[in-house]
């Protein structure tokens, strides 16, 4: 996408147009907060502020790439953008806001080895931000402690899959640590930064009974689901924290050689 090719380029900060996505879940909150023009009339849960997938490619919009992807931007100034010759897509990094206004489903996202053993899937981990909370506002993170597969698989039949969860209370401030096959949901009231690794792939165990404006359930995925969580890691032990380095992870570490610099927010400015 974009004009013809520029012979060089002076690394600058790059501005991204959000790609926005309608949830069940989302509101217009993105728009009050950081003056997004919402598309009208939607409910938009994700903006998306930077993403190299295969379907989503965040275009720029400011400088002498205007208009070019992310992808075609780095595939034709590898060393300018990123410190690096030999650097190979995809940006190792899909960054989004969230805006919750109700429950999203109880989900997990599979490690390496599982997308492996099951010849399928994304590898996703990923940590949240919590930008805002309403009071009492909660995440369920991860099980608890003790929780098998069997009792997890019995409490999908049964409708009690909250039961089996982490139930936490947050707040602003708190980056929350959630690694591939860490079973998880987020309650409403929260808007949230979410940053994580390349991938769209989630496997929804549980959607606590709700349909969609034409009376469907959404889809599950209660096999893959159960093939991909982490059943000896409870909640307890996934960490939360508030000051320092916020996320320790080989894959959300600062990326080596890259120089790529982001704008607040990454996106077009408001008005």
């Amino acid at each position: 996408m974009g004009g013809g090719r520029i012979k060089s380029v002076e690394a600058y900060p790059l501005k991204f147009e959000p790609i926005y996505k309608q949830r069940i879940w989302g509101g217009r909150k993105l728009q009050e907060v950081f003056g997004k023009e919402l598309p009208p009339g939607q409910m938009i849960g994700e903006s998306w502020e930077l993403a190299d997938l295969p379907n989503d490619k965040s275009v720029i919009v400011n400088g002498e790439l205007a208009r070019r992807t992310l992808r075609a931007a780095i595939e034709q100034y590898p060393k300018e953008i990123t410190g690096s010759a030999s650097f190979s897509p995809p940006f190792p990094l899909l960054i989004k806001l969230l805006d919750c206004q109700d429950v999203l489903s109880v989900q997990v996202h599979p490690d390496p080895g599982t997308c492996e053993r099951m010849g399928k899937g994304e590898p996703k981990t990923e940590c949240w931000y919590i930008i805002s909370a309403a009071p009492g506002a909660v995440i369920y993170k991860g099980l608890k402690k003790g929780v098998t597969r069997e009792q997890f698989a019995r409490a999908i039949k049964d409708g009690t899959v909250a039961d089996m969860l982490a139930k936490v209370t947050v707040r602003a401030g708190e980056c929350h640590f959630l690694p591939a096959g860490t079973a998880h949901a987020i309650g409403p009231g929260l808007l949230i930064a979410e940053i994580q690794t390349p991938s769209d792939t989630t496997y929804r165990v549980f959607d606590w009974n709700r349909v969609d404006d034409a009376g469907q359930a959404r889809e599950l995925h209660v096999q893959e689901a159960l093939e991909s969580i982490h059943f000896d890691i409870s909640g307890d032990r996934l960490p939360v924290t508030t000051v320092g380095r916020l996320v320790d992870c080989e894959y959300l570490q600062s990326i080596k050689a890259t120089r790529l610099a982001i704008a607040s927010c990454c996106s077009r400015p408001a008005g």
